[in-house]
């Protein structure tokens, strides 16, 4: 297993075991093993044995050591597994709150796993909630999770509630979701209610997916909506309700989807990406089987920068049309974007495979073969 009698006895052994390995025999209390790179300290991190790590770091264990695979220290095994005790000590020793792995901060283990009492021990020790994931934003992660215990808490670490994208919209996730607590939560602490999602604000999404109350609680810092014609609580819910009427009107369906895709291509044309993304959005909203509203989405997400969406999109068009090779192209560029080269390569065959008199795809075929 690529380990020494102290990587075992800090483990799971006993006090004197690993006491007598220390002072007698004189091992490294910082030699990883050749197994997992775990050190002595890390084993005993990682099995919650409180008495080893105290004495392991009161006889030199370095409190800052950080494993090459995953950039992993010892405060994140032990956030990780839900060692409060552990977590409080290591944070008396002066392990670092802000310290980044691969996936983020401690404090975006601890959430993930959903422990929150050390959730509450680093943000008490000025851990960051906006700095604490390299993949989202833990607010939003609360709000997807319906949790408003965990909305609150991180709010009061300071979390930001506008939000880490201009996609990334909390009072619409929290309106979409019904969540009374979370809106006024949110409203309390500076959220601004007339940043639109994708063409909807926050009081329209709660007219049709809350309560009145949340409408309620929304339109005093709602500023009026130009085609709402009766701008009260009652007003705006009448006005949902009928524009999702007008939706099961099929002709009306047909005529404002190709509205909105020519308003959308004429945003891509001026280079104006983020509201044909937008205008994109409103139209798959009344028709989502397009498979050509996808394909302009997903370049329109890359043009922006954001792989995964432009990813995600070209996937969705792939399952709808599987023989269009402009879908496996969008795939194919989302992946060279995202440095992911072999998959890219396996997408752009197929594609030159549907379409081989497409250039563009040709280029790019040879990119990825290059670089795979």
């Amino acid at each position: 297993m690529g380990m020494n009698a102290l990587h075992a006895a800090a483990g799971c052994g006993s006090f004197s075991v690993f006491q007598y390995l220390v002072e007698e025999v004189k091992m490294d209390a910082d030699l990883p093993d050749t197994a997992q790179q775990f050190t002595p300290v890390a084993h005993a991190v990682t099995n919650g044995n409180l008495p080893a790590v105290k004495y392991l770091i009161d006889h030199g264990a370095d409190v800052h050591q950080q494993r090459a695979k995953g950039n992993i220290t010892l405060l994140h095994a032990a956030a990780v597994h839900g060692y409060s005790e552990i977590v409080k000590f290591l944070l008396v020793r002066g392990a670092d709150v802000h310290a980044i792995s691969d996936l983020g901060t401690a404090l975006a283990d601890a959430a993930i796993r959903g422990f929150p009492s050390i959730v509450k021990i680093l943000l008490e020790h000025n851990a960051d909630p906006n700095k604490a994931s390299c993949q989202f934003g833990l607010l939003s992660m609360a709000l997807q999770k319906s949790s408003i215990s965990w909305v609150k808490l991180l709010i009061q670490g300071g979390a930001n509630v506008s939000g880490d994208s201009p996609q990334d919209n909390l009072l619409v996730k929290a309106a979409e979701k019904g969540l009374t607590e979370a809106i006024k939560c949110l409203l309390e602490a500076g959220a601004n209610p007339n940043v639109p999602s994708f063409g909807r604000l926050p009081i329209e999404l709660a007219a049709e997916y809350g309560t009145r109350e949340d409408v309620e609680i929304l339109f005093p810092f709602t500023s009026p909506i130009s085609t709402v014609a009766n701008w009260s609580v009652d007003g705006i819910i009448s006005h949902v309700k009928m524009e999702i009427k007008q939706l099961e009107d099929e002709k009306f369906v047909k005529e404002r989807v190709s509205d909105l895709k020519r308003q959308a291509d004429e945003a891509f044309k001026n280079q104006d990406y983020l509201n044909a993304s937008v205008l994109y959005t409103q139209a798959l909203k009344m028709d989502n089987f397009d498979a050509k509203l996808l394909s302009n989405r997903s370049l329109c997400w890359l043009r922006m920068g954001d792989g995964q969406r432009a990813f995600d999109d070209a996937t969705k068009c792939k399952r709808l049309r599987p023989k269009w090779a402009k879908a496996h192209y969008r795939e194919g560029a989302a992946l060279m974007f995202m440095k992911k080269y072999a998959a890219a390569y396996s997408a752009l065959s197929h594609a030159l495979e549907l379409d081989p008199e497409s250039k563009e795809t040709e280029k790019l075929f040879w990119e990825a073969m290059e670089l795979k």
